[in-house]
């Protein structure tokens, strides 16, 4: 891609590879469209990843607990509360979040994890949030199969925001 009229400035691979998927559910293609999704590596990053990237409109997406430090730097940011995987689970529901892992092989694993002493008796949509952010490679991957399950009439505000904005 030349340079890219707009750029997303994401915390991780994960917020990235959700937006992107979403784009192409929608049948955007961001790259043909001069969008880059960038994952900056932590919210932390943000002035580098904002200096780097002078001349294209930017936006962002994070989550509620960096957002200020994202404010402090961008005109459009675009919060999930408390983070990416709360909002794919409130949108689909435990339920279907369950069916989701089921399909890809992880209601096991998820099971054991509520089992453990720390995670007995507490909501389900509290679990699934721990179960998606440990280990990266899971979180990348349910971000993925996450916005492919979702409705796209329930497309938490977030990502479309941000998809809407570029």
């Amino acid at each position: 891609m030349e340079t890219p009229h707009a750029v997303v400035l994401v915390e991780g691979t994960s917020d990235q590879v959700a937006l992107e998927t979403l784009a192409r559910r929608r049948g955007r293609d961001l790259a043909a469209e001069g969008v880059l999704v960038e994952a900056i590596g932590g919210a932390q990053a943000i002035r580098r990843a904002f200096a780097r990237n002078d001349g294209a409109r930017l936006v962002g997406l994070v989550d509620a607990g960096e957002a200020d430090g994202f404010r402090r730097v961008l005109d459009a940011v675009f919060v999930c509360d408390p983070d990416l995987e709360g909002e794919l689970i409130r949108a689909l529901g435990a339920d279907e979040v369950l069916r989701v892992l089921d399909v890809h092989g992880d209601l096991g694993p998820f099971r054991t994890l509520q089992k453990q002493p720390s995670w007995r008796g507490r909501d389900v949509e509290e679990q699934l949030r721990r179960f998606m952010g440990s280990g990266g490679s899971r979180k990348i991957q349910y971000a993925r199969h996450l916005v492919d399950a979702l409705d796209l009439d329930h497309v938490p505000e977030p990502l479309d925001g941000v998809l809407a904005a570029v």
